[in-house]
Parts: structure tokens; C-alpha cells; sequence
């Protein structure tokens, strides 16, 4: 996919004065900073950090389709959620680059850090899975597939690949199970990099064929959890076959321009289709509005864009993992879970628990969605060591009860 980059001039956060480095913005004086157009075209390692931070408790009307409020005001403990601002602002917790919070539907807060810009696409890692899950939900609200079919043999899609090529038990992948990345295929890291970077023809299903060749065979006892690159990919391409144009354009028209995304990118795969374990880049706010689209059962504007009940499936325990499984639990986070490419948790607050859901990406990308409380909450980073599901429960949660 190209860059449909919005070009502006970068615009430098002036802190007021005070005891620290944190900036308040509560008027329309200051504009978040900006990416301007030459730095927009470096890699993202070598972007400038901001010199201070931004932080406005009190975010601008952008005209982009995301309803406004004021933290305090309308929702949230506007001391709580500063403090962390300033704790993250004084890297105390990781390299942040965003943070924004909704509330009830409005962005209350917003704030920007380091390599973070409002206008600048922060690359999404492996919560492009989670974009993706909610693409194959645009596909069933059109009646391109049916939820009958996220149990068919997956391969009854993809009929250009030749049968004789299957590895034993491929029949029995469904789209429900790569979904849940429970396809039973095994194929590491560095063979799909090697496979990717040596073998010919890999366009459109015969990168899936090439896949097939490699992978140990497939019986119900492997189709267990396994999280990693082969499972996207085959659910990838029977996007592309169902919808009319293509994955590409059906990403883009059917579930990006219907909440008005148009400053993004995303990376093409080597069989020529959007990738689909990571790959893609949005801003903080388009972030924002694919978490209020999820969190509101799939409606937006007063528009079903996907059905309910695909997002229920998606975004609730499907399969149920371990507490030393999964890297995010900590003393207040416990019980993870996967649905359709999106994590689930419950947060402890004091005696109350909270269920999660949240699509994740490598490196400090997240989209929190906390039903009872009517939250939604973005992350970017770029320290994969930031613990921020346990920061989301000790200093987030305990500010919106």
C-alpha cells in the first residue's frame, strides 16, 4: 500500500514553566508537534526525539471523526492520569511515544513523547493482526464470507493451490483456527525468512504453496497454540479471493476510509498481498479510532461496519493461556487469553476485576479496551521492555473508577 502522508511543518512543544518538563495544554494556542515532511521520510530509529514533552489534558478538535471532551470534566482523575504523564515523560517507565485515552466515546487526553507525532503513522508491529481481524469482520457485515465459513477447510478458499500439495492434515485448517493461530502448522522464524528471501514465484497463493511444502504434517494434536507468521498470512489471502478487488483495496475502502484513515502505510507481503503478521502504520489517533470501532461492538457513526457477534468471538478467550505464558501478566494482570488475533486479560484494581481485551504489537503497541469502564487506551513505544499492561492496570484503571 502507498503512504497517503499528510505533509506539514514540524511543530516544537514550548513547556511552560514550572518544576518540571510537563506540558499542559489546555487551549488551542499550542498544536500537538508535527512531523514535518523531511523527517517523514527517514527510518523511524533515526526520527528526532522530541525535546519535551506534549501533554494536553484538554486534546484539539482535529476534524478527523473523533468526538472531544476534557479529562476531569468529562470523565477520568485529571491528577492520576498526569502523574503518569510526567513519570513517562521523565522516562521512568520506558521509551513511550504516545499515550491517549477515551472515555465514553471522547478523547480526553492525549500526549506525545520522543518519536511520537500526531500526523506521523508509528509502525504497528503484530497489532496489525488485530486490523486485520477486523477486516475479515467488514467481510462477513458485506456477506463476502458468513460465520458458518470460519469453520470450512480453509484451503476450500484458496483453490489455486494444488491438492497434491498439501502437507498431510491441511484439510482440517479452518479460518477459525488460524484466526486463533491454531492452524497446526509449524514453521519458524527463520525458515519463512529464508523461504521468503530464496524461493521463485511466491506471488498470490504460491507463497502458501511454497509454505505447505515445509511445514511437519497437520493432525488435531498440533493445531494447538502457536503464535506465529504462517497463521495471518493464510487468512490473508483468503481475504483476498472473497472480496471483490482484493485484500488491498478492501482494507482500504471497507474498513479505513469508513473512519476516515487515510494517513497510513502498509507494507506489501512477498506474495504481493498487505502483510499480515505485522507491517502496517497508523497514528495514535487512527489507533484510537480502530479501538472505539471495536469497543463499540463494531458500529461507528451510527453505522454497522462489522457484526456484533464476529466481535464478541474475536475479542473474548478463545483459547486460555498460562500465566507464565504470556509476557504481559504481572501481579495485577492475569488470566490471558487469545480470541481473533486480539489479547484478552483481567486487570486487578483493589478488589475489583476487570476484563481486557487488546491487540498488541511487538515493541510497546497497544489498543486496551476496558468494557465496564468505557475505555479505550493507545500506546506507542518502541522499548519492548515496557511493562504496559501492569502500568495500564496500577495507574490507568484506578483513574476512570
Amino acid at each position: 500500500m502507498k503512504w497517503n502522508f499528510k505533509l506539514h511543518m514540524l511543530v516544537t512543544a514550548t513547556l511552560l514553566a514550572g518544576c518540571s518538563n510537563l506540558a499542559i495544554f489546555d487551549d488551542k494556542r499550542v498544536a500537538a508537534p508535527e512531523i514535518s515532511a523531511a523527517s517523514a521520510q527517514l527510518p523511524f530509529r533515526e526520527l528526532p526525539t522530541l525535546k519535551k514533552a506534549y501533554i494536553s489534558a484538554k486534546p484539539a478538535n482535529r476534524g478527523d471523526q473523533i468526538s472531544i471532551g476534557e479529562l476531569g470534566k468529562d470523565g477520568g482523575n485529571r491528577d492520576m492520569v498526569l502523574t503518569l504523564a510526567h513519570e513517562i515523560a521523565h522516562n521512568q517507565h520506558g521509551k513511550f511515544d504516545s499515550l491517549l485515552i477515551a472515555h465514553k466515546n471522547k478523547l480526553l487526553f492525549e500526549s506525545y513523547y520522543l518519536r511520537g507525532r500526531v500526523n506521523l503513522p508509528h509502525f504497528q508491529a503484530s497489532a496489525t493482526k488485530g486490523w486485520l481481524s477486523l477486516a475479515v469482520g467488514r467481510a462477513i457485515q458485506l456477506g463476502y464470507l458468513t460465520m458458518e465459513d470460519l469453520h470450512k477447510p480453509l484451503f476450500e478458499f484458496l483453490k489455486q493451490i494444488d491438492r497434491a500439495s498439501y502437507v498431510e492434515g491441511a484439510e482440517i485448517i479452518t479460518l477459525d483456527k488460524a484466526l486463533s493461530m491454531r492452524s497446526g502448522m509449524s514453521i519458524s522464524r527463520d525458515q519463512i525468512e529464508e523461504i521468503e528471501q530464496k524461493a521463485k514465484n511466491q506471488q498470490g497463493q504460491n507463497h502458501i504453496k511454497t509454505l505447505l511444502e515445509v511445514s511437519p504434517a497437520i493432525s488435531p494434536e498440533t493445531q494447538t497454540f502457536n503464535y506465529q507468521r504462517v497463521d495471518p498470512k493464510l487468512v490473508m489471502q483468503v481475504l483476498e479471493v472473497v472480496t471483490p478487488k482484493g485484500a488491498e483495496h478492501f482494507i482500504k475502502t471497507e474498513l479505513l476510509d469508513k473512519l476516515g484513515i487515510t494517513n497510513y502505510r502498509w507494507n506489501d507481503d512477498v506474495s504481493g498481498l498487505p502483510m499480515a503478521p505485522f507491517g502496517s502504520y497508523m497514528t495514535s489517533r487512527d489507533m484510537l479510532k480502530l479501538g472505539i470501532l471495536t469497543s463499540n461492538n463494531g458500529k461507528w457513526d451510527g453505522e454497522q461496519l462489522l457484526p456484533e457477534k464476529y466481535i464478541k468471538k474475536a475479542t473474548n478467550r478463545i483459547v486460555h493461556r498460562g500465566e507464565g505464558d504470556i509476557f504481559f501478566t504481572d501481579k495485577n494482570v492475569t488470566k490471558p487469553g487469545y480470541g481473533y488475533y486480539w489479547w484478552q486479560a483481567d486487570m486487578q484494581v483493589d478488589d475489583k476485576t476487570y476484563f481486557t481485551t487488546s491487540a498488541q504489537g511487538g515493541g510497546g503497541q497497544y489498543v486496551i479496551l476496558v468494557g465496564e469502564l468505557d475505555l479505550v487506551i493507545v500506546f506507542t513505544a518502541h522499548d519492548r521492555d515496557a511493562n504496559t499492561m501492569q502500568l495500564t492496570a496500577e495507574k490507568l484503571l484506578p483513574a476512570f473508577r
